[in-house]
C-alpha cells in the first residue's frame, strides 16, 4: 500500500512567465486537509492542478502509482473537484449533468438520489442550470464532487453561496466519506470548517499554507 494518498513532485504552473505555482514536493497522506492562503495566492489554481484539469510542469501520483500527467484519464476518475464558483452551459439541467458524471465516474459510494434528496435538490435539478441561484449552482457543484468512487474530494470555499441549512448537510457528507468510505479532503475557506455539532477535525499538520 502506498504511503501517500496523494504526492506532488516539482509541480510549476505559470502563467504568462509568471510562475504562480512552485511546489518542489508535497506528500498528503489520508486525511482532511484545509488549504489556507490570502487572496491571489493560488489557492484555486493549486486545486484546479490537483484536479488535473489544468496543464502543468511536474507530476502527481495518486496512491504512489496512477500519473496525472501519464494516466489523466484514471486520475480524474479517482480525483473529483467542486469549484468555488461554479459555470455550466446554461441549457443543460442538473439531472443532465448528474448523469454524465455518474457515467464517467461509475457507481458511487452513496445513492445519487439518496444524495439529491440530502442536499434538497429535488425540487430544481431537472430544470435548465441558466434559471439556477448561486445557491443552487454550489450544490448541485457539491452533489457532483461526491459522485463515483473518489479516493480525493478537493472543496474550493464549499462554504460561499450555500445557505446555512445546507451546512450540517456538506458536513455529513464529509464526515461520512472519510471516515466509512476513506476519502481524503483538501479544502480551501475562509470560514472556520464548523457547523453546530459536526466538526471537521483538522489539525496543525493538515494546514497547507501557500
Amino acid at each position: 500500500m502506498a504511503s501517500h494518498v496523494i504526492n506532488l513532485q516539482q509541480v510549476v504552473k505559470s502563467y504568462h512567465d509568471t510562475v504562480i505555482l512552485d511546489i518542489p514536493r508535497l506528500e498528503l497522506d489520508y486525511g482532511v486537509y484545509w488549504l489556507l492562503g490570502g487572496n491571489g495566492a493560488g489557492k484555486t489554481t493549486s486545486m484546479k492542478v490537483m484536479a488535473g484539469l489544468i496543464p502543468f510542469q511536474g507530476d502527481i501520483l495518486l496512491d504512489g502509482t496512477i500519473s496525472c500527467n501519464k494516466q489523466p484519464v484514471q486520475y480524474r476518475r479517482y480525483v473529483n473537484y467542486a469549484e468555488a464558483e461554479p459555470l455550466y452551459p446554461g441549457f443543460i439541467t442538473g439531472s443532465d449533468l448528474v448523469a454524465l458524471y455518474a457515467k464517467t465516474k461509475g457507481q458511487g459510494f452513496k445513492d445519487v438520489q439518496e444524495m439529491i434528496d440530502l442536499l434538497g435538490l429535488g425540487s430544481f435539478i431537472h430544470r435548465p442550470v441558466s434559471g439556477y441561484s448561486s445557491g443552487m449552482l454550489k450544490k448541485v457543484s457539491l452533489l457532483l464532487a461526491f459522485t463515483g468512487r473518489p479516493k480525493v474530494i478537493l472543496l474550493d470555499e464549499p462554504l460561499i453561496t450555500l445557505d446555512t441549512q445546507s451546512l450540517p448537510l456538506l458536513y455529513t457528507l464529509v464526515e461520512t466519506f472519510h471516515q466509512q468510505y476513506g476519502v481524503t479532503f483538501c479544502i480551501t475557506s475562509h470560514q472556520p470548517v464548523t457547523a453546530g455539532s459536526i466538526q471537521l477535525q483538522v489539525q496543525d499538520k493538515n494546514i497547507v499554507k501557500i
